[in-house]
């Protein structure tokens, strides 16, 4: 009997050694399923941020006739220069800028007065570029210049916008999509966020380091995991069309 009831007991702790790793292994494979449904619902959020951003810009252009300056990383949230640019003085960083939370009002800015994507912290500010195409005469950067959008009227500005967004890095110039594919080549604007994996330079491949040099053309596609073609490549984006703009605008009746 006593053998009998040891040989039990043998199996038993058997038994329970093998429920526990089934349990750690559904506990395990339950965290990675919650995991990424966490990181799907930022990049959720992230894009109803930028969606937010862009609405707030358009009614800013509505409001005052023309686009805010970009933040920079020492104005605590408010477009350089302040009051907007000028014929002769424009944009302290026209492409390589944040967005100016606080001159637009929105709500939800850290301690800095900056608006984050939904991963937080420092670096992960919302991005936005602003076109500095020049229109004749007294209207030079009229996009950022007091009323100057509502100055130049649709007939002078509309060809100037010379923001590009590019399907790749591969073939883009410093001023133009070149090679690659164009998503667009006449923005007036351009809001995004470097995603989770922040400003990583070069280190983030060659797609999102187009993001990040301050230049006139960006870069915008489907994710792509490390190890892609031109690296990993995570940013979010949208843009303003300068249709769209014109027709916000007009609806406001901030255009002639």
């Amino acid at each position: 009997m006593s053998r009998i009831n040891q040989s039990q007991c043998g199996f038993t702790l058997v038994e329970m050694a093998v429920v526990l790793l089934i349990v750690a292994l559904l506990v395990g494979s339950g965290l990675s399923v919650v995991s990424a449904q966490v990181e799907q619902q930022k990049y959720k959020d992230t894009q109803r941020i930028l969606d937010d951003a862009r609405e707030a810009l358009l009614g800013f252009a509505a409001a005052n006739g023309r686009l805010p300056c970009p933040a920079t990383a020492a104005s605590n949230g408010i477009e350089a220069p302040a009051g907007g640019s000028t014929a002769v003085t424009p944009c302290t960083s026209p492409y390589g800028g944040f967005l100016p939370g606080v001159t637009l009002g929105m709500t939800g800015l850290d301690g800095n007065g900056y608006v984050l994507d939904a991963w937080g912290g420092q670096t992960n500010r919302i991005r936005y570029a602003v076109t500095t195409a020049i229109t004749p005469g007294a209207n030079a950067n009229a996009a950022t210049s007091p009323n100057g959008i509502r100055t130049a009227t649709i007939l002078t500005y509309a060809p100037a916008p010379n923001l590009r967004v590019c399907t790749t890095s591969t073939g883009i110039l410093a001023t133009a999509c070149g090679a690659a594919a164009a998503l667009t080549t006449s923005a007036v604007a351009v809001i995004f966020s470097l995603g989770p994996n922040g400003p990583r330079g070069v280190a983030g491949g060659a797609d999102e380091t187009a993001n990040q040099n301050a230049d006139q053309v960006f870069v915008w596609h489907t994710p792509v995991a490390v190890g892609g073609t031109n690296g990993e490549f995570d940013d979010l984006m949208t843009w303003i069309s300068a249709p769209l703009l014109f027709n916000r605008m007009l609806q406001a009746n901030s255009l002639p």
